[in-house]
């Protein structure tokens, strides 16, 4: 038995079971001793569907009654609604409740915490699963999801160490691997290899989308586009809640973007192709290098 283990969740309440926070649910349900699973959301449609596909055990609109003997709270809802369920779970909170999130922003997330949670604010433990799919609701979730997946947490001064062993637990039990490090050092990270990403798939396929000849140019898109754009089918709502949390981290990595891309617009005018070759054989070498340490 690993030490992690020795912490056994009874119940687990949910705020937003879509795919992140479905797939948390699926994953624990797996374990030989599960714990109840209570969700809570915006949606009763999607609670409903949720009970339906077996992801949690029961729903529950008034909060109060959902975080009774709740051993862990997890928000896996939009960013900017972390405040507002905050808040609201702050009078029900006792004081072996543990609460951790999914956002992919944690500086916002973790001033939010210390705002709203004031004298339990050392019961939150900041959370990123790097994990997800370009589909969302609780149709969507996998019991797989997280395995052998990273997930980062990113706990400062005010945090509990056992509130960390138990989040770390949660997704350990998930088949995730746990890292930390700061609030600020995840946002630029993700800024240059998650946020900026999507909005390029966002930005090129409204550029298309807007055309006159669009219905022709998405006729004949083929494999390329589709890798490269796959991420622009994702969550709308969460993808503006990132943009907007994490904007000064994002606003560097597209000007430094925007420089890459106006030295390549050079080297293209000037019909540089030895040059073009250089920057093309080095991307690529870094990028199959990447990708072959990932399957190792």
């Amino acid at each position: 038995m690993t030490w992690y283990n020795s912490f056994m969740f009874k119940k687990i309440v949910i705020f937003g079971v879509g795919l992140i926070g479905g797939s948390v649910a699926l994953a624990l349900k797996k374990q030989p001793h599960s714990p109840q699973i209570t969700g809570v959301g915006r949606s009763g449609q999607s609670l409903q569907e949720a009970l339906q596909l077996g992801l949690i055990d029961t729903v529950e609109t008034d909060i109060g009654k959902a975080l009774q003997g709740a051993d862990l709270v997890l928000i896996a809802a939009p960013v900017a609604q972390t405040p507002l369920i905050l808040r609201a779970i702050y009078p029900h909170l006792n004081d072996a409740t543990v609460i951790t999130d999914a956002g992919s922003t944690k500086s916002d997330v973790m001033a939010y915490a210390k705002a709203e949670l004031g004298d339990k604010v050392g019961q939150f433990v900041g959370g990123h699963p790097i994990a997800g799919a370009e589909k969302s609701g609780p149709s969507a979730a996998m019991a797989d999801l997280y395995i052998g997946k990273n997930v980062i947490l990113t706990p400062n001064a005010d945090t509990d160490a056992n509130a960390l062993a138990k989040v770390t637990t949660l997704w350990q039990q998930c088949g995730a691997i746990v890292s930390s490090m700061t609030a600020q050092e995840h946002d630029s990270v993700f800024a240059a290899v998650s946020h900026l990403p999507h909005l390029l798939a966002f930005a090129l396929v409204e550029d298309l989308a807007k055309r006159d000849n669009a219905e022709l140019l998405f006729k004949f898109a083929a494999s390329g586009f589709r890798d490269f754009t796959r991420i622009a089918g994702s969550h709308p709502e969460m993808w503006r809640d990132i943009a907007l949390a994490n904007k000064d981290a994002l606003l560097r990595e597209l000007n430094a973007y925007q420089q890459a891309l106006s030295e390549m617009t050079s080297l293209l005018e000037q019909g540089n192709g030895n040059a073009l070759q250089a920057l093309f054989d080095h991307a690529s070498r870094a990028r199959n290098d990447w990708a072959k340490s990932k399957t190792q």
